[in-house]
């Protein structure tokens, strides 16, 4: 039964946290010649390896799904950026001290932030057709992301991201 409270719990903070995807390409691309793909070898993606192979994993499921292989000589390479960033908490509580007389008044409000600042995540994954040399297909992705959560909470995450992000892979012109 705890199990499925937890479960249940993280499916709806993984639900209720919005992934926005940002999409960019190449209008002069022809996708259906990119059938197979590969990751740069010297790739930094900005997250831990644990979160790297996390987030690889599920790239490769969504692409499978897709119908896309992974290869030694592939038809594109996949990069894959990230950045972290702080929002400030929103929230405050807000103490006032005031008086009034004849004809005098006065105020004194000092706002104090409840919580913590937000932590976000911004991965980008870049579409490269690499005997062009060139860019083809770009994903911007954010979201909030718990840097304490468990490793199934991550998991979870990292699909939803990939998901998400490859909802638009090829692109219908």
């Amino acid at each position: 039964m705890k199990f499925l409270n937890t479960a249940l719990l993280a499916l709806i903070l993984v639900a209720c946290a919005p992934i926005r995807v940002n999409y960019d390409y190449d209008k002069q691309a022809v996708f259906t010649n990119y059938k197979t793909y590969q990751y740069y070898g010297d790739m930094e993606t900005g997250l831990s390896e644990l979160d790297t192979k996390r987030l690889l994993d599920a790239i490769d499921a969504q692409m499978v799904a897709k119908g896309f292989s992974i290869s030694e000589t592939p038809d594109f390479f996949i990069d894959i950026k990230s950045a972290e960033y702080h929002t400030p908490q929103r929230n405050s509580v807000g103490v006032g001290l005031g008086g009034s007389g004849r004809n005098v008044g006065g105020g004194i409000s000092i706002g104090i932030p409840v919580g913590q600042s937000n932590v976000n995540k911004q991965i980008t994954i870049d579409f490269v057709d690499e005997n062009k040399k060139q860019l083809f297909w770009q994903a911007v992705s954010e979201f909030s992301f718990n840097p304490n959560a468990k490793p199934e909470q991550r998991e979870e995450k990292f699909n939803a991201v990939a998901e998400k992000i490859l909802s638009e892979y090829p692109p219908s012109k």
